[in-house]
């Protein structure tokens, strides 16, 4: 595929691999992958695929493989607690060198995933227990590069921290007249669908599971959460497209969920209901998934978007979002599969002028009083945000609200509202503030500990024990995020919008990476070769570190959310959602701004969260400003926390923002001659169209404030 970018797996970053001694030591098709991953780059490089007894410089076991090298036997001798400092990987402030999950000796219980890494005698040895495990380690020794061959280095155990890494594709077969062929995506169309039905060359799909693998990512969904008529036929006549992609992405330890539609007895069955406690519906459903599992034998499971925004659901039955879950998860758990139950549950037909509905409080009432009535292999699969994927808004209550449930945290990687792969907007550092927060303060776990959920919440909760009284807490549900991947040339439209793919499956694995130690991982690894790599790489990471924020300060101020232009979400339009039944208002008039979403005279929504931050929200006083307009209405001459006035702060950030979106291009102009010359103009095309809509935002959202307001700028800038 020479049309098509490499992103973070180019040949250069094999160098390292290629140029040296390699053995390979196992059975199994993944291990197959390994060897052919290996074979590949020391082609390239003049490396050897070591035969067994030959000399290595690299050794990629399975623990069952003998005879073992001696670097790799005495590896697997070491004692019981020779990898402890894999214990603190969680928490790693590092990137490739962190370790994930809790030790348990230098090889033993490693799971389906994990690998130990080492480097004894001149000899790097990765060791797995199972074939994933040797992937995953492979890939290690990948992020590393000559580092892994450098000075001997301790034996550290790497497990992901979470069991499910996926993705969720919303990808159409049939081109949608609105949303297109991939609803909310900003690159190309769909890898998988083209011209109403499957891709004929699969080979794209198979360098994505590449792609994903070398992350940690292993499992995706291959269609739209909106399952429209041509889709829903994936579940029974269509499976054989969705038997093509298990097939296509199975090499590199990928499974492939399906979204269906609830009412799929009646679309696809001519049953006259979709009853989920009704007999034949079950039947129904039990049939039809003995087929699907019967044509993709390691089928991951259904993903479901339920009596939300016209999707059908259980309450055209008068049935629960868990009596629609349990009937999916019934049928899946002969089979080990699972349900991905979303949460996204809101009335989308609000009358503006009702101040007590709050769309924010929706998923947490539907949901909550649901806890402990969900299967085990039934996961709710919850946003990271109460409404829609803002810039920024604050963590679900609902996270913290289900701990008898199995939860797993919902991301968007697409940037539906953060720029749409026109913008230069990194998102792992918000990512990682959501993954960092901890619903019942810094004695408590955080939301990661919850998505990873098991032992890890455990020993969390073990000295306060609060999430509730009696009954633990059900094993995590993962972390899934909506894909920014289309078939664009760069796979992510903006070429600098990979790093956000890249970023989400390394967090899903250890959730306490740094995020600005991952950008530099992802560009050491995507611009690998180049004239000049340093000074590229510091201008890649003074353009992204911050951007984010940068993208925050010229957009919809202080949490307050949404001011886009309606339908296609892309551009400022401050009252584009004011009036309409959607539920995503801001309140502004002559005298404030933002929702009163208080206990005391609001909508109660605090009243969701638990201590401390139920009361940290309710007050103005301890309310943190990136948040305020979010929890409450206030006066345009409110005195912030930083000592500014809330109209003062909104044109000093929109001025700033813009200004630094303008100077993100300068330095981009200044790179010009260090990367691919196309590659250089599509990221300075996508510049001069952030520049041009960050100025529009600051001209809008200055002018609808000042007009509202009547308070004109203190440092005298022009306002229109």
């Amino acid at each position: 595929m020479t049309d098509v970018h490499p992103a973070w797996l180019p040949p250069e970053a094999f160098r390292a691999i290629g140029s040296r001694r390699t053995l390979v030591l196992g059975d199994g098709p993944l291990v197959e992958t390994v060897r052919a991953e290996v074979a590949q780059a020391c082609a390239r490089y003049d490396g050897t695929v070591a035969a067994p007894g030959d000399e290595a410089d690299l050794v990629l076991a399975l623990t069952t493989a003998t005879p073992l090298p001696p670097a790799a036997q005495a590896l697997l001798d070491e004692p019981a607690d020779a990898a402890s400092g894999a214990a603190t990987g969680a928490a790693s402030g590092t990137a490739s060198g962190a370790a994930s999950g809790a030790a348990s000796g230098a090889v033993g219980g490693l799971g389906d995933e994990g690998y130990v890494l080492a480097r004894l005698g001149g000899v790097t040895v990765v060791l797995a227990d199972a074939p994933a495990g040797l992937l995953y380690g492979l890939f290690h020794v990948v992020r590393l590069g000559e580092q892994a061959f450098g000075a001997d280095r301790p034996a550290r155990a790497h497990r992901p921290a979470m069991r499910r890494r996926m993705l969720d594709h919303w990808d159409n077969i049939d081109v949608h007249p609105v949303m297109g062929q991939v609803e909310r995506g900003y690159s190309g169309g769909s890898i998988f669908w083209r011209d109403g039905a499957a891709a004929g060359d699969l080979t794209r799909v198979r360098a994505y599971a590449r792609l994903l693998a070398a992350t940690g990512v292993n499992a995706i969904s291959v269609n739209n959460v909106n399952v429209h008529a041509t889709e829903a036929h994936l579940l029974t006549d269509r499976l054989g497209d969705v038997a093509a992609i298990a097939d296509a992405v199975r090499p590199y330890g990928i499974r492939v969920h399906l979204s269906v539609n609830f009412a799929s007895p009646i679309a696809l069955g001519g049953l006259a209901t979709a009853d989920p406690l009704d007999e034949d519906v079950r039947a129904w459903w039990a049939a039809t998934t003995e087929r699907v599992y019967a044509t993709i034998p390691d089928f991951g499971g259904y993903v479901v978007k339920a009596d939300s925004e016209g999707q059908p659901g259980p309450f055209a039955y008068g049935r629960t979002h868990a009596d629609g879950a349990n009937l999916l998860a019934g049928v899946l758990a002969p089979y080990g599969g699972v349900v991905h139950w979303r949460a996204f549950v809101y009335n989308h037909r609000q009358d503006w002028r009702d101040r007590s509905t709050d769309r924010a409080r929706a998923a947490f009432d539907h949901f909550a009083p649901l806890d402990g009535q969900f299967h085990d292999n039934a996961i709710v699969q919850v946003k990271h945000g109460p409404l829609d994927f803002q810039t920024r808004e604050p963590v679900s209550p609902v996270i913290a609200a289900m701990p008898a449930t199995r939860l797993a945290v919902e991301l968007q990687v697409t940037q539906e509202y953060t720029g749409q792969q026109r913008h230069v907007c990194y998102l792992a550092p918000m990512w990682r503030e959501v993954l960092g927060f901890r619903p019942w303060g810094q004695d408590g776990p955080d939301v990661a500990a919850l998505a990873t959920g098991g032992q890890a919440v455990s020993r969390s909760l073990a000295d306060g024990g609060r999430p509730a009284d009696g009954g633990g807490l059900a094993d995590g549900g993962g972390l899934v995020a909506v894909s920014n991947v289309g078939d664009d040339r760069y796979w992510t439209g903006h070429p600098l919008a990979q790093a956000n793919l890249y970023a989400f499956g390394r967090l899903a694995w250890v959730p306490g990476l740094d995020p600005t130690a991952l950008l530099d991982e992802w560009i050491g690894l995507t611009f690998a070769a180049g004239p000049d790599r340093e000074a590229l790489g510091r201008t890649l990471h003074e353009m992204m570190d911050g951007s984010w924020r940068t993208y925050e300060r010229y957009t919809a101020p202080l949490g307050v959310g949404f001011m886009v232009r309606p339908g296609h979400h892309y551009g400022p339009d401050v009252d584009g959602y004011e009036y309409t039944p959607w539920g995503t208002y801001h309140f502004a008039d002559r005298d404030g701004v933002g929702v009163d979403r208080t206990r005391a005279t609001g909508t109660g929504y605090t009243g969701q969260y638990p201590q401390p931050w139920s009361e940290v929200y309710e007050s103005l006083d301890t309310c943190p400003d990136e948040l305020l307009l979010f929890f409450h209405h206030v006066p345009y001459g409110h005195v912030l926390q930083s000592g500014s006035t809330v109209i003062q702060h909104i044109y000093d950030t929109h001025f700033a923002g813009a200004e630094q979106a303008a100077q993100t291009r300068l330095r981009w102009e200044k790179a010009e001659g260090l990367v691919d010359p196309a590659l250089w103009a599509r990221v300075k095309e996508r510049l001069d169209e952030q520049v041009r809509s960050a100025e529009e935002w600051r001209d809008q959202v200055n002018a609808y404030f000042f007009r509202k307001s009547g308070v004109p700028d203190a440092h005298g800038r022009r306002i229109h």
